[in-house]
């Protein structure tokens, strides 16, 4: 039987090889995702789908895709996709954990030691022409090594990034849903309640999903207990922070800096205010951009779509 396949945008040319050899494939050829009514007639008859964060996968489009047998994502979350409309028409969903943990983890400690000694900054000062000499008190940041990192949501990235701390001698804070006993032991972290982590962290690292609960969880009251030099880092999901209290608190000094791969909105429009902001890394949601995690989460992805057509148990099922 020859399955008909939609892709929400190109993958890589292995993974493309491999789903193209499988199934009748439609790829949409823009950078951007296709609109709304594009995706929902695209969607219409066939049978599997790719799809990314940025499409959203609503109960409307899976009540009239008469055909879906599976729904694949090339990402880990999928607050983009209405999972109970999917289970009610028994379609598996099929995400791409665990591979991108390490190229997550790497960007954060990079964004990490950028906002801490104000990198970009730097590489301004100096493109700019201001560099006329050695000052002993020009762009002091903060040190990193032994300072205390905070970790909100001790999931496969937060460890992670807790792994790397460890090399820096930084004392390991940390806030989840649970107790996580193996890094307690192996790294000495200690598990505090989010207003005492707040209040001790110099820096504070967000790794939790986007849900009822968590979004805007990082708003004036919580930025109101961080120190003034602190760091916020966010590779998570940008919902989990209320952008405007942020800006209040990056423009008044309660907090130090801010360094965010994802935003709210996403993408940031070039014109918003934090991009004018000293204190501000703003990255376009690079946390897994490395040649072997994408190209590890797109087979992943054309795994899971495969085994949802042939009627098999998903590698990686939601």
């Amino acid at each position: 039987m020859a399955y008909n396949v939609f892709v929400t945008r190109h993958l890589t040319p292995e993974a493309e090889e491999k789903l193209n050899a499988f199934c009748n494939t439609e790829y949409w050829p823009e950078d951007t995702p296709p609109p709304y009514p594009v995706l929902l007639k695209k969607t219409r008859t066939v049978d599997g789908l790719v799809c990314l964060l940025t499409d959203p996968i609503d109960r409307k489009l899976i009540e009239e895709a008469e055909n879906l047998k599976v729904i694949s994502q090339v990402a880990v979350g999928v607050d983009n996709i209405d999972l109970q409309a999917a289970n009610e028409r028994s379609i598996p969903v099929g995400h791409t954990p665990d591979l991108l943990t390490d190229a997550t983890a790497d960007l954060t400690f990079a964004l990490i030691l950028a906002a801490a000694r104000r990198l970009s900054e730097a590489i301004n000062y100096a493109r700019e022409g201001h560099w006329q000499t050695w000052g002993l008190t020009t762009l002091l940041g903060e040190s990193v090594h032994g300072a205390s990192l905070g970790i909100i949501g001790m999931g496969r990235i937060g460890q992670a990034v807790a792994q790397r701390a460890a090399g820096f001698d930084m004392k390991i804070l940390y806030n989840s849903h649970s107790r996580k006993s193996n890094i307690e032991e192996k790294l000495g972290a200690v598990y505090l309640p989010l207003p005492e982590l707040l209040e001790r962290s110099d820096i504070v690292s967000l790794h939790l999903p986007l849900t009822d609960e968590t979004e805007g969880l990082i708003s004036k009251p919580q930025f109101e207990k961080m120190k003034p030099h602190a760091v916020l880092v966010n590779t998570a999901r940008g919902a989990v922070v209320d952008t405007d209290a942020l800006v209040a608190a990056l423009k008044s000094g309660q907090i130090g800096y801010a360094a965010l791969d994802v935003t709210d909105p996403e993408p940031l429009p070039h014109t918003h205010e934090l991009y004018g902001l000293p204190n501000a890394i703003i990255v376009p949601h690079i946390g897994s951009a490395t040649r072997r995690a994408r190209n590890n989460i797109a087979l992943l992805a054309v795994e899971n779509l495969i085994a949802g057509l042939e009627g098999s148990p998903l590698p990686h099922a939601v």
